[in-house]
Order: C-alpha cells, then sequence, then structure tokens
C-alpha cells in the first residue's frame, strides 16, 4: 500500500492467529454478534412466477441481479451475501453487496440486517468482502456458505464514527478507481470490436475494395466478391464434423490431456483449464472416433460459450469431449482462412440464430455442417490469412496491454479496501476533496 496512508501508532494481537494484529482500540466479533439473518424470510419463486411477474424491481442471486420482478419482500438497507457458486476465493471479486429499497433476493443469497447501533452497513460489506471464507466453505461440488457458518465469520470492527469514516473513504477513492477500470473496460471492448471487423471483412469481402460484388444468396452474409463461391461447410472439410465421445472418462491425476469446452478461448487451446487427465487405453478408444492433429478447428457446440473455437496449434497427444466439434478442413483452402471465417461476425450470427435451447444453447453438427461460406481461391485465402495476421498481433498487443492495467487497477482496488477494514492504513481523519477550493486555488 502506498505510504500517502499511514498505519495506527499502536497494534494488539487480535487472539487469533490467521488473523493477525489489529489497532489498539479495534475489537474482533463475529457476523451474529452484529447482523440478523433474514434467510428464513425469504419466499422462493419458482420460474414460471418470475416469468410472470416481471418488472423493474431487482431479484438478487449469489452475486449479481438475475433478473426483475415487480413485487418486493425487503425494503431497507441490507448486506446480501452470496451462498454458493461465488467466488469466495478471489479477493478482487465481490461476494457481498450492501443494497438500499425495495428487493427481492431468491434462496442463493444470505440476507442480513445489520445491528445499525453496532456496524455501519458500508463497512459490513467492505468487511465482509475481505474476509478469509476459507475455514467456513464447505461443499463437495461447488462452494457453499451456509449460514451457521456465515454467523461465525470474523470481522474487525471499530466505533462508528470510525466505521462511518472509513466507509465514506472508500466509497470515494474506490469510485474513482472504478471510474478508471470502466474507462479501461471500454477500450479493450473498442479493441476487441476493431480486431473482430478486420477479421470479419476480411474473410467475407476480401482485400481488393474495388473488386465486383453479388448477392451471396444468403440472408445473414449479404454482398459477396463476384468471383467467390458460397459453400457449406460441409464441403470445405476433408472428413466429416463430429463431436468427441459421448462418454465421461474417469479422470486421472495424469495421463492424456483431455479438453473440453472451458479450454476454448481467445483462437487457442488452453491446456491449463483441461477437464483433467484419461487412461492411454480411453484415449486410444476415443482416437478411433477422432484424433487432433495440427490444424483443426475445435468450436464449442455446447453451453455458454457455444460457437468459440480454437485451432489445434501442437502435436502433442490430447483428446477432446462431447462438447467440442472438430472440423479438419480439406487441402485445397486453407486452415487458418477457415478458422478466422468461423470467428467472423456474420458466421457468428448464423451460428447465433441456428443454436436450439434445452437446459443450455446447443448447436446441432448438422447446423453446422450445413453453415454457407464465402470461399475464395487458395492463393487469395492465403493472401488474406496473411494480411489478418499482420494486423491481429497489434491489436492483440494492445488488449494484453488494456488488461494488464485493468487488473492492476481491480488489485489496487481490493488491497485499498482491505488495508482500510483491517486497520493497516488510518483513514480516521481522512476529509474528502472539496471540490468548491479546488476549483478556487486552481
Amino acid at each position: 500500500m502506498s505510504n500517502k496512508y499511514q498505519a495506527y501508532a499502536e497494534y494488539k494481537d487480535s487472539g487469533v492467529e490467521w488473523l493477525g494484529g489489529i489497532p489498539l482500540h479495534w475489537q474482533l466479533t463475529r457476523i451474529k454478534y452484529i447482523t440478523r439473518c433474514l434467510d428464513g424470510a425469504r419466499i422462493p419463486l419458482n420460474a414460471q412466477e418470475r416469468g410472470d411477474m416481471q418488472g423493474d424491481i431487482p431479484y438478487w442471486g449469489a452475486n449479481k441481479v438475475v433478473g426483475h420482478v415487480n413485487n418486493y419482500i425487503f425494503d431497507e438497507e441490507l448486506i446480501l451475501l452470496g451462498e454458493d457458486g461465488a467466488p469466495f476465493f478471489d479477493r478482487t471479486k465481490e461476494v457481498a453487496f450492501n443494497v438500499t429499497g425495495k428487493i427481492w433476493p431468491n434462496n442463493h443469497v444470505h440476507v442480513l440486517r445489520p445491528d445499525n447501533k453496532k456496524i455501519e452497513f458500508r463497512f459490513l460489506k467492505y468487511a465482509i468482502n475481505c474476509a478469509d471464507f476459507h475455514l467456513y466453505i464447505s461443499g463437495s461440488t461447488r462452494d457453499k456458505l451456509n449460514q451457521s457458518d456465515m454467523n461465525e465469520i470474523y470481522i474487525r470492527s471499530c466505533q462508528l464514527f470510525e466505521q462511518e469514516n472509513i466507509a465514506n473513504f472508500l466509497d470515494h477513492e474506490t469510485v474513482k478507481i472504478d471510474t478508471l477500470i470502466e474507462k479501461q473496460q471500454q477500450l479493450i471492448k473498442l479493441l476487441k470490436e476493431k480486431r473482430q471487423a478486420v477479421i470479419s471483412h476480411a474473410v467475407t469481402k476480401g482485400l481488393n475494395p474495388n473488386a465486383p460484388t453479388r448477392d451471396s444468396g444468403v440472408e445473414w452474409l449479404g454482398e459477396v466478391p463476384e468471383h467467390w463461391d458460397v459453400i457449406s461447410l460441409k464441403h470445405l472439410v476433408s472428413v466429416p464434423i463430429i463431436d468427441g465421445p459421448h462418454l465421461t472418462p474417469t479422470k486421472l491425476d495424469e495421463g492424456i490431456p483431455f479438453i473440453s469446452a472451458e479450454a476454448i478461448s481467445q483462437g487457442y487451446i488452453n491446456f491449463e483449464k483441461k477437464w483433467g487427465y484419461i487412461s492411454r487405453e480411453n484415449h486410444e478408444l476415443f482416437s478411433k472416433r477422432y484424433s487432433p492433429r495440427k490444424g483443426d478447428i475445435l468450436m464449442v457446440k455446447l453451453g455458454a460459450t457455444t460457437g468459440v473455437v480454437a485451432m489445434v496449434e501442437t502435436d502433442d497427444e490430447f483428446n477432446v469431449w462431447v462438447p467440442l466439434a472438430t472440423i479438419r478442413a480439406r487441402e485445397s483452402i486453407s486452415p487458418k482462412f477457415v478458422f478466422y471465417l468461423l470467428q467472423s461476425s456474420s458466421v457468428r450470427d448464423a451460428i447465433q440464430v441456428s443454436w436450439t435451447y434445452g437446459t443450455q444453447q446447443t448447436l446441432g453438427l448438422g447446423t453446422l455442417s450445413n453453415l454457407n461460406m464465402p470461399v475464395p481461391s487458395q492463393e487469395e485465402a492465403e493472401d488474406i490469412v496473411g494480411v489478418i495476421e499482420s494486423k491481429i498481433p497489434l491489436y492483440d498487443e494492445s488488449v494484453n496491454k488494456c488488461e494488464v492495467s485493468l487488473q492492476l487497477l481491480i488489485e489496487r482496488r481490493t488491497a485499498l479496501i482491505s488495508a482500510a477494514v483491517t486497520g493497516k492504513i488510518d483513514v480516521r481523519n481522512w476529509q474528502a476533496p472539496n471540490s468548491e477550493n479546488k476549483a478556487i486555488s486552481a
């Protein structure tokens, strides 16, 4: 933390080893002593009721507003704390929120009424987000914070006037950081949109702006260069498009990497996010159906990231699971052209229109195979790939720099909040800058 903030003059042992020291006049307390849990007052809404109650009142889930309804259960100052599936161990993400006014929370969020004689509710929100949840979380398939464990969470507290000053300080400082975060996010979004536009224009319109065009006959594609073909994806592949095995293998600690949808992002396979490892026997069995080869394209066909693609860029052994469709371009077309074509806005829009919904969005293999694609000659396709790959790294470098800056801002915000609510810095004498005086002095 910057030396612009001073520490307290004296500290004492908190009495809890993993909490360390706290300012001399601070105390430790637990959530159950400073709040009243209102979970029992929640009234569940089923899907039908939510659909019938669309309105303007926030409907809260574990870590965000998940919808809006036209009725409410609570209308007061409250703290909402995610009960399960929340990012409890990532300090840069919030799990607790202070809310004021009409809300309807579901059964995935704890509802806490702060005792305003003991705790300032904004201070409590900041403090809970800095709590160490490792001792309180249970669950086998997902993290879960039950009510009894939540009540035992330690909070470092001080007098109310000091809590209020800390909350005012953090409100003021985090707004400034949040503004910078938002600007950085907007810049990243703009750079990604420009990157996408470069790819989309090149693979659907070509490199010659003066080339004659014709109607492609495909509504979502529009005009294409006159000399290009428009053919379905199944005629661009050397083997039929299939997916990974529909079996669930035994997950091992070592063996052959097994890849699913979560490993496919930003055009490449992130092997650090593999599903796990499978045995040599399972790998050989699955390889009879499909064996990954360098230059193949993998597309997510099931779940939230449906339509996202990655290219196989390794000769190392691995295999893929059922959420992934496998595409192997024929020799007469550049596989990278097909790869970039599948990333174009037009094709992504066509895929989005084509997928179906059950419990999650799904893209059928037949639908994917029959998607119409604009296809130039092999020579022109390679030229297009060359131009794309000369421009894309510039955007990627800029995005990476912005994402590093964004992460530093998020970490700075988190560190500032933690330092203030745990007593590492003393902001009792902090006062909000007087904008009038600043303007006069300027």
